[in-house]
């Protein structure tokens, strides 16, 4: 005997196969914008927006409730380019939604006076392919637990 299936088929006329679930607004739409001509990618990161242009993550959009001084662009760098960016953002400092005192995740802050300016200019440099800003993420560990058997 034929086991019934647990999710049927739809019809095209079906209201519930096409409801729209609501989905945040991209935070800072003006990046992407800037950012256009090199085609970056986007994916979901942490409840924020990441911008990958090829295979690097180069920025977080930032626009939350929790956590609020961290708000606003976060630059994907290293510890040893924080001096020379610092020069070119001097509002720009450390995340602390980590709890570290110094992260190589740097933010360009909402509540600075030139923060539209400065996350601009963040992607003027990333368009020129500024060794500073971006990385290549690491490969994600293969997940000890077994899979389970079907």
């Amino acid at each position: 005997m034929p086991k019934g299936r647990r999710n049927p088929a739809r019809h095209p006329s079906d209201e519930a196969a096409f409801t729209v679930t609501a989905r945040n607004p991209v935070p800072f739409e003006f990046v992407l914008d800037a950012l256009a001509r090199v085609s970056p990618t986007t994916r979901l990161m942490f409840g924020c927006l990441a911008i990958y242009i090829e295979e690097k993550i180069v920025l977080i959009l930032r626009d939350r409730q929790d956590f609020p001084r961290d708000n606003g662009v976060w630059l994907a760098t290293t510890a040893e380019h924080h001096k020379s960016l610092q020069q070119e953002f001097p509002a720009m400092r450390s995340i602390e939604l980590f709890g570290r005192q110094t992260t190589h995740w740097q933010v360009l802050p909402v509540d600075a006076p030139d923060f539209e300016k400065t996350a601009l200019r963040a992607c003027t440099l990333i368009m020129g392919r500024d060794p500073r800003i971006g990385k290549i993420p690491g490969r994600r560990k293969k997940s000890r637990v077994p899979k389970k058997k079907r």
